[in-house]
């Protein structure tokens, strides 16, 4: 079968750089019949030393120092956006008009109204889109999805999840430059409202449906940092932890937590989903099982069972290795990158798009306003993804 290619420009060479690339390279080794294929055609970081080693290292076939470049380059089709917050909207409204596809880092953007121009401007164009929240991805979080849709657990009650990391407790860490942008408000927009909980929130969307409203609460421990641009100490604007509650469009209740300053933990990403007939419970660090109770098991062996998603027939897993046998955290993006590139031959959207994203947006705004305003905020979200 004669491959279509679909030349990427990938701009930004850290660590989502290394991550999205990888994705593509694995893609033709375990999705062989795709009809599209991709192509690493350049690659963007401001500086030209760091991008020409990127290239070498990946193998993309040119560089380039401004991504206003890659945008107008006819060798392009498709634009991968891996830098910090503050550049997707001029980024992603720039190559809509370019008519580029788009696939974009998350939070899709630092603001609603930066995420409703990068919206308008894709839907404007008609131009291939998807935001990477890879999370969705994971065969056991997929399988979780495949059994809600499946109406087991009945009536849904609660969901709950946390997102607890410990790498920003040392107060001599700066704010701003490569290492640390997330630190700093004017590039990332939020702190872990933004980079954390927009993981949590878009997974819980995508597993339970729109979030209504909100009750939050969050707080900056270190008051003042160092910023890398200025060499002064500036205050912090992002927020170090976040707690909020929530209604859910049918009627159940949400929990999310999420914190850099718990100690011992590196990325503990969990959620739990309590219903009528039964429960399920995924946690990142043993990201290949999924843990399932049913209150209709006979009761001498009612309990939660340990489900191993490692089988041929479990969501992706036929493409990976045999049975009882794990995959890790890349092959989710590999997943993601699969799926972008099946889309292009169904014709159908790869999910989450920037409409999807924008309503994720929408959730953590109305968070960081609530608690603000130490008030319910209604969060506008019209969430229409049945997929």
């Amino acid at each position: 079968m004669s491959k279509k290619q679909i030349r990427i420009g990938l701009i930004g060479t850290g660590l989502m750089g290394r991550i999205h690339t990888n994705g593509y390279k694995r893609l033709s080794d375990f999705f062989p019949e795709y009809e599209y294929v991709p192509v690493l055609q350049a690659c963007c970081s401001r500086k030209a030393e760091r991008a020409q080693a990127f290239a070498d290292q990946w193998g993309y076939k040119s560089i380039e120092t401004d991504w206003r470049k890659v945008i107008e380059r006819d060798d392009i089709d498709a634009v991968d956006i891996c830098t910090p917050n503050d550049s997707h909207a001029e980024i992603a409204i720039a190559a809509a008009k370019a008519g580029k596809m788009i696939l974009c880092e998350k939070p899709l953007a630092r603001t609603v109204d930066e995420a409703e121009e990068m919206l308008k401007a894709v839907e404007a164009a008609g131009v291939k889109n998807t935001v990477w929240y890879n999370y969705r991805r994971v065969p056991a979080v997929t399988l979780a999805k495949n059994i809600v849709a499946s109406g087991k657990l009945g009536k849904i009650f609660h969901y709950r999840a946390n997102f607890l990391q410990d790498w920003t407790i040392n107060p001599d860490l700066p704010q701003g430059g490569d290492g640390t942008w997330r630190l700093d408000v004017d590039a990332a927009g939020s702190g872990v409202t933004g980079d954390l909980l927009a993981h949590c929130i878009d997974t819980a969307m995508w597993l339970n449906g729109g979030i209504k409203d909100v009750s939050a609460m969050t707080e900056t421990f270190v008051k003042e940092r160092v910023h890398v641009g200025s060499g002064e100490k500036q205050k912090v604007g992002i927020d170090d932890a976040c707690i909020f509650h929530c209604h859910f469009d049918n009627g159940s209740l949400g929990l999310f937590e999420a914190t850099r300053y718990a100690r011992g933990h590196k990325a503990l990403y969990t959620f739990e989903i309590n219903g009528e007939h039964a429960s399920i419970r995924w946690d990142l660090h043993d990201l290949t099982r999924l843990e399932y109770f049913d209150h209709g098991d006979e009761s001498q062996v009612r309990g939660w069972r340990s489900i191993h998603v490692t089988d041929g027939d479990h969501p992706y897993m036929k493409r990976w290795w045999i049975p009882g046998t794990s995959i890790g955290y890349e092959h989710s993006f590999i997943h993601q990158v699969s799926d972008f590139f099946l889309s292009l031959q169904t014709g159908e959207p790869c999910h989450p798009t920037f409409r999807d994203a924008f309503e994720t947006q929408k959730v953590c705004e109305a968070v960081i306003e609530s608690a603000n305003s130490r008030s319910w905020k209604d969060t506008g979200v019209e969430w229409v993804e049945k997929v």
